[in-house]
Order: structure tokens, then sequence, then C-alpha cells
């Protein structure tokens, strides 16, 4: 078989269902045996997006997604998505085309040094020198993909590569020598960990990302009823508890709620779960939960005591762990009084915003929760409309919330919609966006009409850069510098791709034009225009305390 036959051959067995990308020559030969194959390709319009939308198709169903681009540009316009995936932990294959071997180093027409520019962005990285070696790197590559701490792998591949001759061999098993990812806790440390939460008086747990990578939520819930704990999530842990239990209070951080954050600076004891303890969640490092002891479960043993030094460790999978540690408590803390000055907190500081003669932008989002139920998938650009989608929308199940956390990549949320979209074709999928943000792979509008992609995307349109400007308002005295935004008519744009534009300008106009696009057979922009000078809520300013919030409402 040739190389790009192996290739294919190789992503079949691997289950893959579905590629994103964007042709290019160095890839010539790959798309040949694509023309003829059962696996759906999805052409997008940019290969950011291809990345983006791979890295959406992985969140929504947990699988591995795969994206593809070619050499030179083709390829280092993957970067921005590969990096968004590698700070959120997604699991993804980037295969990217290159030049022929022996021109490799003679900056051949484009030519990129592709596995140097994305080591630092990839959990691991290859450029495959023998046809002999594909299949075997294939396999690598999926199973470092999605196993232990999951992450982005890229496959460089030169066009000579492609075409060359071998037997095909496929390896059943896969042993990457000095990868042995640990999965179940030290008995040990989980035996210390039952005991400390036995003598908690303020208990509180703090889940992130991993319980959902793990698959943990049921085991998370099971944990938080037994012991009678609240639980707060990070941005990327949306989901892993529900949203409307009774023990959540929801997101802490930044731009968490006022309750959380007092919560986590008031416990005795933290068990953190699938959380890497970032500076968008600690606030001031040296004032961060100053009276807790501090439990930590991460698969990534390199990520506990990293930033924040913990008391008991237990590296392995959550959702093993976890399930360990239900068995091994025999003993339950009081926290009846703990769970009463919870209340006091929620109910002297709530999650409101005030009434306007505009549409507010916190409105919209409750309208999408309301008429959609809880049941959709949703996914946001970066900025304002990110925290209004992390703050207004309930989100009772895992995988529901697809949001680019670590890295904050402008652009990330329509491909990712895409890409959700044909990972879970029977859901309602929403990109909640900005006008700023939506316009950096605007013209994705192309892919989704053109594949019959049929997500909604809801735009919070103030003509600002809107959290730039708030950071203006708020530390540098209103000096919109550049942030300021003329915008096209989104209705008449949407229109021009063949998709369906709306517009709100009046709160009473909300809902109908929510209920039209869930209604409607089509792609669906919906122009929201919103209060030009809202402000996201609670907010910590940079460099203070969490509990030292910029409170109130816009």
């Amino acid at each position: 078989m040739k190389g790009a036959q192996i290739l294919l051959e190789c992503l079949k067995r691997e289950g893959v269902q579905v590629m994103f990308g964007y042709p290019g020559g160095a890839v010539l030969p790959l798309f040949d045996v694509l023309h003829d194959s059962s696996i759906r390709f999805i052409l997008t319009r940019h290969e950011q997006a291809a990345a983006h939308a791979a890295d959406g198709y992985a969140r929504a169903t947990g699988k591995v997604g795969v994206c593809v681009a070619t050499s030179g540009p083709g390829a280092t316009n993957l970067t921005t998505g590969i990096a968004t995936s590698f700070m959120d932990s997604i699991p993804v294959v980037a295969i990217t085309g290159q030049v022929k071997t022996h021109l490799i180093g003679n900056d051949a027409f484009q030519e990129a040094d592709v596995t140097g520019i994305t080591r630092p962005i990839t959990k691991h990285n290859y450029l495959v020198k023998n046809v002999g070696d594909l299949a075997h790197i294939v396999r690598e590559a999926f199973h470092i993909a999605s196993t232990g701490r999951p992450g982005p792998v890229l496959i460089d591949i030169p066009v000579d590569i492609q075409t060359h001759d071998t037997e095909f061999n496929w390896p059943e098993e896969v042993e990457v020598r000095g990868y042995k990812p640990t999965y179940f806790g030290h008995p040990g440390q989980i035996k210390k960990a039952a005991k400390l939460i036995a003598k908690a008086k303020k208990p509180l747990i703090y889940a992130g990302g991993g319980v959902i990578i793990s698959g943990a939520h049921a085991e998370l819930k099971a944990l938080a009823e037994k012991l009678c704990v609240p639980v707060t999530m990070t941005l990327m842990g949306l989901g892993c508890f529900p949203s409307t239990h009774s023990l959540c209070l929801g997101m802490l951080g930044m731009h968490g709620t006022a309750f959380a954050n007092y919560a986590i600076m008031n416990a005795d004891l933290v068990i953190a779960i699938g959380a890497r303890f970032d500076d968008r969640v600690t606030g001031r490092l040296d004032a961060f939960a100053p009276y807790a002891k501090i439990i930590h479960i991460d698969i990534d043993p390199s990520s506990i005591s990293k930033n924040v030094k913990v008391d008991i460790p237990i590296v392995g999978d959550a959702k093993y762990i976890l399930a360990q540690l239900l068995e091994e408590l025999d003993k339950k803390p009081d926290t009846r009084e703990w769970l009463s000055a919870i209340e006091q907190w929620k109910t002297k500081h709530p999650l409101v915003y005030r009434e306007g003669i505009k549409i507010k932008p916190q409105y919209v989002v409750e309208q999408i929760y309301e008429l959609t139920k809880g049941e959709a998938i949703i996914t946001t650009e970066v900025g304002q409309n990110q925290m209004w989608a992390a703050q207004w929308y309930k989100y009772n199940k895992p995988r529901r919330f697809l949001s680019s956390g670590g890295l904050g990549t402008m652009g990330y949320g329509f491909p990712a919609a895409i890409g959700a979209k044909v990972g879970c074709p029977e859901m309602h999928v929403f990109d909640i966006a900005g006008d700023g943000s939506i316009q950096m792979n605007i013209q994705e509008l192309s892919t989704a009409v053109t594949h019959k992609i049929y997500v909604k995307v809801a735009i919070l349109n103030n003509c600002y850069l809107g959290m730039v400007r708030q950071w203006q308002e708020l530390f540098y005295k209103r000096r919109y510098s550049y942030t300021g935004l003329c915008n096209p008519d989104f209705v008449k744009l949407a229109e021009s791709y063949g998709a369906v534009g709306l517009r709100a300008t009046k709160k009473e106009e909300v809902r109908p034009t929510i209920q039209k696009a869930l209604s409607t057979n089509n792609v669906v922009i919906m122009d929201f225009q919103i209060e030009p000078e809202e402000n996201v809520f609670p907010m910590v300013p940079a460099g203070e305390a969490i509990d030292r919030m910029i409170g109130g409402m816009a």
C-alpha cells in the first residue's frame, strides 16, 4: 500500500468518521485517496477553523478530533487551534503535509519546521521519515492523544512518504517507552484524604475540566451528596456537576459567583479534582484559600503543587479515584453550619443584573437557556460573551459547554460549534458570540451552509471589543483605545452566504428571535444589539485576592 492509503486505513481502524481540513500540494496524495473514502471530510475555509472544529468535535463527543492541512502556511495556520487544544487538554490528531524528504531544511516552497514550531504546544509530534513507520506512528499518536491527560498530537508527513509503497502492518498493541499514565490512586493517599475529609468543618469541592474528560461526573455527584459538601467549578468544569443542584455554587474565580469565591476563601478543606489552579481562579496566589488544607486529585503529576502547594496529592484518573474514595469514606463531616453560611452569602450576594432600556446580554443567554430547556450544546467565543454564557446558562450535563479556557482564543466558538454539531447532529448547538470574535472566523458560514451543519449563532453585538473595553473603563479612565468596532450588517452577511439572518433591537424581540432560529432548518445568525457598555460582574481585578471583587450591577 502507498503511504496515503496506509494513513487512511489507520484512521478507519482508529474509528475516525469525520475529518476537518483544507487541501494543498503537500497533501494531494492523501486527498486523492480521500476522494473514494467512507470518511466524511468537512472542507473548512481556513485551517485555524479546521483545528477548532476538530477540537469542538472532540469536546462534544469525547472522541479524538482529526484535522488536516498542507505544508508551510497551511500547517502554521493550524497552530492557534493546536495551542487551544493543548491548553485545555483536548484529544486532537493534526495531520500536516511536508515537502519531500530530500528538500527538508533547504527552504523549499511552502516549507516550515512544523515539528519544531509545534513542539511546545503538542503533547507529542512526529516527522515521518520512513513509510514503514507510518502505521505505528498513527497508532501511537491516537494512543497518546486520548490517554492520560489528553492533548493534541501532530503527524508531519512529507509528500513523497505519502506515495512510497510498503507492506501494511497494523500494530494491535501499542506501548510507548516512558509513557505509562497512572490511573488508580495510591491507597495510602486515599486513606489520608478520607481522614482529612471526616475532620473538616468547612469542606469545599473545586472541580475542573478533568472531571469531564475522565467521565467522573456521576462519581462527583455521589461524593458531594454523600458528604453534603458544596461544589464550585472552573470555566472548563462547567457541566461536571448540575448547575441546578442545591450544592452547586457555580463558577469561581475572576468572574465567578461572589458566594463561590467567599466559600473557597473561608474553607478549611479544598478537594481539588481535575483542576490546575489557574491564575484566573486563584487570583493573588499568596492570599488564595488561606485557611484550607488541600487535597489535589489529578492525572498529571506535573500539575500538582505547580501553582498552589497541596497537602495530600493523589495522582490518577478522577473517575477511578473518586470511586476509591467513596468506598473508603466511612465518616462524613458535619457541614450544616457551613452550608448555612453559604446560603447567607447566596442571599446577600446573588448573581444579578439591572434591567435597562436596551437589550441586556444576560437576558439573551437566559432566554436561550429557557427555550432550549438547558439541553443545547453551547460554544462561546472569548471575552464578555464567554463569561455571560458561563454565568447565565445552567449546565446540568457534561460536554454541553465548549469554550477556549486556557488560551482564550477569539474565533474559537463558531468553528467549534460546527465540529460539535457534526459530532452530535441531533442536538441544538448555539455559538454565543461577540461581534469582535465572530469576525475572526466568520468565513466558516460557507462551511456550515455548504455542508448543511445547521448551527445557531447569537451575536451579543455591542460594537466594542467588550472585555478589553471593560478593562479600559475600569482601569484606564475610559480611554477606549481602538476597541470600538465598525461592524458589517450581520443579517445581510448571513444572507449572502445562504444562511438566515435575524436581528433584535428591543427586549420583546429577543424571545421570538430565538424561537424562530430554533424552528429554522438552516444556519442562523442572530444579531442582538445589546447595551454597549454593559460589564461582566462580579470581577476580581488582576493581582487581587478573589474575595476582593468589584461587585454590583452594570
